[in-house]
């Protein structure tokens, strides 16, 4: 052990002197920041809590979801019998069930056989461990069938609109320029979104929790006279966005309508009369049913509907065959560049809900900062004076091993974009008690070896030999332990996670190399009789 490597000796410098560098942008002012990122250099990343910002909490809206899923079944049941040639009567919705009686008992097998392929099967389970679970059950009494949601299988879908709405709401929030946010899930169908250095929210959370449904559909021949009027078969009625006093009358078959999932870009531009409007494209396939759309009903009006509102409902003179065009509606120019940046990073599969918002100014931001920092001196300062009062000249090489470890802690955080948090800076707070720990084994156990006889080099080489062992055991059950909080943990248990694992990485660098690196030197330099401790 004492007989340390040139070559090792030479990597352990060579990492530090990179630690340095990279921890380098947290103390240089902010110009020169911005000129070291363009190196990929660049300082911590902190936290809502230290630098202030908007947090927003959303939650997948469970009754508007229910009657989506219950609204496309009906149709879908209409679509089936059609297409088998099963008559039917009473097709109704309730709740979380529709309903749907066979007009012939002959027909019972068949409506059964063709009914079951609506059943939906999900994966229900974590990783896809977990089998499939039937979004809906049906059930069979007479001549009626009834489907019902599946508690199991709601789960199942409410799991699969929160991974998809994360995706989603992070390429709104990215869009928008925001710089580091934070984007997670929260239990089993929330979604929190963390927006350090954002004191006005409110265009966020306009954005980030719109569900942007783009469809086109043509308008049935009847046209309501009066609001709340039953719209006839294979019509629904959707309000104005302008005037929600006033309804359309759409059709909902599915020849009859094209929707957003197939555009591929849309860009806030100025249209006719220099006003603002959303320019779309579609991809070949959108396109495609788009011109076929317009072909077959050319002289027919038809509505563009945004997140279930009639945006404008023009007229088709001609058939529109190059995949692209253009909304319109009263909007300003915010609002079609807000509307661009939702469909272009798609339609929401669910209506989110904010059901919590939190504003953190930065003053008390800068608190946190300032009684973190506190915090983390008084700790370090305790350290450093036990490790000197308690091991002499073996503690000065322990507070310098310490202090290398904490360059190495900023240095991972900065290059790896973490962010740091306050239960975080507790994190590091706590990983300078754990870090002299290793040192305190080592010495503990040179001073045992010394008082048993030996010399000074073999104390110091069996101390050394004997104690990693028991700190190579030590260390990596707490990797597992922060792994598990950073896995199951969310916000604040994160931040803490973060810096006490990398806190152990580097806890454990200093231990095995940068310690023996320096008491190595030592001994070759000052060849002891006695052990200093």
């Amino acid at each position: 052990m004492l007989n340390y490597p040139r070559w090792k000796a030479i990597a352990v410098l060579a990492v530090i002197a990179l630690a340095a560098l990279l921890a380098l942008p947290n103390v240089l002012p902010a110009g020169m920041q911005e000129t070291l990122r363009g190196f990929n250099l660049k300082p911590i990343t902190l936290g809502l809590d230290l630098q202030g910002g908007s947090n927003v909490l959303l939650e997948v809206d469970r009754a508007d979801l229910v009657d989506k899923l219950t609204r496309q079944l009906a149709s879908d049941v209409r679509n089936s019998m059609r297409d088998a040639k099963i008559g039917y009567s009473g097709l109704t919705r309730s709740g979380d069930s529709v309903r749907v009686r066979v007009t012939k008992p002959e027909d019972m097998d068949k409506a059964e056989t063709e009914l079951k392929k609506l059943l939906n099967p999900l994966d229900s389970g974590v990783f896809g461990s977990g089998g499939a679970a039937n979004l809906f059950d049906l059930a069979r009494d007479g001549q009626q069938f009834t489907f019902t949601i599946s508690p199991k299988g709601l789960d199942a879908k409410i799991a699969l609109a929160v991974s998809q709405s994360l995706r989603i709401v992070e390429n709104r929030v990215n869009a928008l320029g925001t710089a580091e946010p934070i984007i997670q899930q929260q239990g089993k169908d929330r979604i929190v979104v963390q927006l350090p250095g954002v004191q006005n929210p409110d265009q966020v959370k306009n954005v980030i929790g719109r569900t942007a449904k783009l469809t086109f559909q043509l308008l049935c021949e009847a046209q309501p006279t009066a609001k709340g009027q039953n719209p006839p078969p294979d019509c629904q009625a959707v309000p104005l966005k302008d005037d929600p006093n006033q309804e359309l009358w759409v059709q909902s078959a599915s020849r009859a309508t094209v929707d957003g999932a197939d555009l591929v870009d849309a860009r806030g531009a100025f249209g006719q009369n220099n006003m603002p409007v959303v320019s779309f494209r579609f991809n070949t396939k959108g396109a495609e049913r788009f011109a076929k759309l317009t072909r077959d009903n050319v002289g027919k009006p038809f509505a563009i509907i945004l997140d279930e509102k009639v945006v404008s409902y023009p007229r088709i003179n001609e058939a529109i065959l190059g995949g692209s065009g253009q909304i319109s509606g009263n909007f300003t120019v915010q609002e079609t560049n807000d509307l661009a940046v939702v469909l272009r990073s798609g339609a929401l599969p669910a209506k989110l809900t904010i059901v919590e918002e939190r504003t953190v100014g930065p003053s008390l931001g800068s608190d946190s900062i300032r009684a973190g920092l506190i915090a983390s001196a008084i700790g370090l300062v305790l350290v450093l004076i036990f490790m000197v009062v308690g091991y002499g000249l073996f503690g000065i090489f322990a507070n310098i091993a310490l202090l290398v470890n904490l360059l190495a802690i900023i240095a991972l955080m900065s290059f790896f974009g973490f962010t740091l948090t306050l239960p975080g800076i507790a994190g590091i707070v706590l990983t300078m008690g754990m870090a002299v720990d290793s040192n305190v084994l080592i010495y503990e156990r040179i001073r045992e070896e010394w008082r048993n006889g030996r010399t000074a080099l073999s104390a110091i080489e069996t101390g050394f030999k004997a104690a990693l062992g028991t700190i190579w055991d030590a260390n990596p059950t707490t990797l597992v332990a922060a792994l598990a909080l950073f896995g199951v943990g969310s916000g604040p248990i994160r931040g803490f996670a973060v810096t006490l694992f990398i806190g152990i990485i580097t806890t454990m660098f200093t231990a095995f190399t940068l310690t023996q690196l320096i008491v190595a030197m030592w001994v070759k330099w000052k060849r002891p009789k006695e052990v200093p401790l």
